[in-house]
C-alpha cells in the first residue's frame, strides 16, 4: 500500500505569548517570557506562586452564557484555537466531505478546575446535602471532550478522540492523525491540545513532588533549560491546534501549505513514574524510530524543538539522548527550548512546539532559550551543542523534530520539513 503524504495547512494558538498565532511567534522570537504572578487563585500560600497564564483571556469574546456553562477552561482554549486553524485553512467548507474529515485533540489532564469545584463543594456541603452536582459536571471534565465539542461545531464526522500521554499528549494526537491520513482513513483531521491546570490541585500537586520552580522572586527568568541553576519546570496553560491534509486533497482545493509531515517516533522509558531514564535510553529510543519513519537520516535535521523542560534530571538525560542518536551532526543543529517562554503546557506543549518547528521552517529563525547566563553551566552537559540561548539565530530550516515526554515514561516526537513539490 503507498502511504499518502501529509501536509500542514492551518494553525491556531492561544498562549501565554499571544492569543493567535502571530502575536505568540512574534514573542517567541524575541525572546519574552509568559511567567507572571499567578491571577486564577490566591497563591500566597504556595510554594510556587507563578505560572504562565494565558493573559486576559474574556471567554465572552468567544462563546455565548450558555456555551460557556458547558466548558471547562480548557476545552475554551481548544476551540478558541481549533476555530483559527479551521478559519485559516478552511476546511470547513462546501467542498470538502465532512465525513472524512476528524478531530484528535489531546488533554493530559483535562477539567482540573472542574473537577476540583465539584469535588471540593461535595467535600464541604456533602455530609448535609448529600450528593449535589451540577449535570455538566463529567462533560466539563473529562479529558475528550473539546475534540467532542470540536466536531459537533463543524459537522467533522470522520475520526474522533481524544489521546492522553501525559506532557506527550498532543505529539501522540498529531502522529496518530498523520497515520489515519497516510493511511487513507481520513481527508484532514484537526489536531492538537489543550490545557488548564493553574489552579491550586494542579500547582500544589506539582509543587508535593518538587517538579515545580519555586524562583518567585523573578518569575521571568524562572525557566532556564540546562542551565545549572535550573531548579523545576513553569507551569502553562493555553491550546495549540494544526491542521492535517492529505496532500493531493490539499492541492486540490488550493489550500496554503506550511510544511510536511514526515515521520513521528513513539517509546516508552520504563523506567520511572515521573523521572525519565538518566541515560536518556527512552529519548534515545523515540528520536530514532521517527527518523526511521521517515525515511531519513540525522544529518537531515536541521533543528530540534526540545523537550526541555528546566527540570534537573531531565534535560540532561535529553541532552545525552541527542549526542548519542545524531553523533558529530549534533554539533551542527539549533536546539531549543521554547518552554522557556511558554512554561510547559502539560498536554498542550507537542503541539505548541510542533506549531514553532513549522513556523520556523517557514520563516527561516530559530526562537531561542533564554534565562541562560554565561557561566552557569552544568558539568553534565556539553555546551559545545548549539542550544540557541538568549536570541533567536536565523537558519534555513528544512526539517525540524520535536520532543515531548510524558510522565509514566511516554515519549513522542514528531518531524516536520519544508514541503516540496
Amino acid at each position: 500500500m503507498e502511504l499518502k503524504r501529509v501536509v500542514v495547512t492551518g494553525l491556531g494558538a492561544i498562549t501565554p505569548l499571544g492569543h493567535d498565532v502571530a502575536s505568540t511567534w512574534d514573542n517567541a522570537v524575541n525572546g519574552v517570557s509568559g511567567a507572571g504572578p499567578i491571577t486564577h487563585f490566591d497563591a500566597s500560600k504556595f510554594k510556587t506562586q507563578f505560572a504562565c497564564e494565558v493573559k486576559d483571556f474574556d471567554a465572552s469574546k468567544y462563546f455565548d452564557r450558555k456555551k460557556i456553562r458547558t466548558l471547562d477552561l480548557y476545552a475554551q482554549y481548544g476551540l478558541v484555537a481549533a476555530e483559527q486553524a479551521i478559519a485559516e485553512s478552511g476546511i470547513d467548507s462546501e467542498n470538502v466531505d465532512h465525513n472524512r474529515v476528524g478531530v484528535i485533540f489531546a488533554a493530559g489532564i483535562g477539567g482540573l478546575h472542574t473537577f476540583e469545584e465539584e469535588a471540593g463543594y461535595f467535600a464541604v456541603h456533602g455530609a448535609e446535602q448529600g450528593p449535589k452536582y451540577n449535570p455538566f459536571f463529567i462533560p466539563k471534565m473529562i479529558a475528550d471532550i473539546a475534540a467532542g465539542h470540536i466536531s459537533m461545531e463543524h459537522g467533522f464526522r470522520g475520526p474522533n478522540f481524544g489521546v492522553v500521554s501525559a506532557c506527550a499528549s498532543s505529539t501522540n494526537a498529531i502522529i496518530d492523525s498523520f497515520n489515519y491520513i497516510r493511511l487513507g482513513m481520513a481527508d484532514a483531521i484537526v489536531t492538537g491540545g489543550a490545557e488548564a491546570a493553574v489552579y491550586p490541585a494542579g500547582v500544589g500537586g506539582f509543587n508535593s513532588m518538587h517538579a515545580l520552580s519555586t524562583r518567585n522572586d523573578d518569575p521571568a527568568t524562572a525557566s532556564r533549560p540546562f542551565s545549572a541553576s535550573r531548579d523545576g519546570f513553569v507551569i502553562g496553560e493555553g491550546g495549540a491546534c494544526l491542521i492535517l491534509e492529505e496532500l493531493e486533497h490539499a492541492k486540490a482545493r488550493g489550500a496554503k501549505i506550511y510544511a510536511e509531515v514526515v515521520g513521528g517516533g513513539m517509546s516508552a522509558d520504563a523506567y520511572h513514574i515521573t523521572a525519565t531514564h538518566p541515560e536518556g535510553l527512552g529519548a534515545t529510543l523515540v528520536m530514532t524510530n521517527a527518523l526511521k519513519d521517515a525515511g531519513m537520516k540525522p544529518e537531515d535535521i536541521d533543528y530540534i524543538n526540545v523537550h526541555g523542560t528546566s527540570t534537573p534530571v531531565g534535560d540532561v538525560s535529553e541532552a545525552k539522548a541527542i549526542k548519542e542518536v545524531f553523533g558529530e551532526h549534533a554539533y551542527k543543529l539549533n536546539i531549543s527550548s521554547t518552554k522557556s517562554m511558554t512554561g510547559h503546557l502539560l498536554g498542550a506543549t507537542g503541539a505548541l512546539e510542533a506549531l514553532f518547528c513549522v513556523k520556523t521552517i517557514e520563516n527561516g529563525i530559530v526562537p531561542p532559550t533564554i534565562n541562560h547566563v554565561e557561566g552557569d553551566n552544568d558539568p553534565e552537559i556539553d555546551y559545545n551543542l548549539n542550544f540557541t540561548f538568549n536570541k533567536a539565530q536565523k537558519r534555513e530550516v528544512k526539517a525540524a523534530l520535536s520532543n515531548t515526554f510524558g510522565f509514566g515514561g511516554h515519549n513522542a516526537s514528531l518531524i516536520v520539513k519544508k514541503y516540496e513539490e
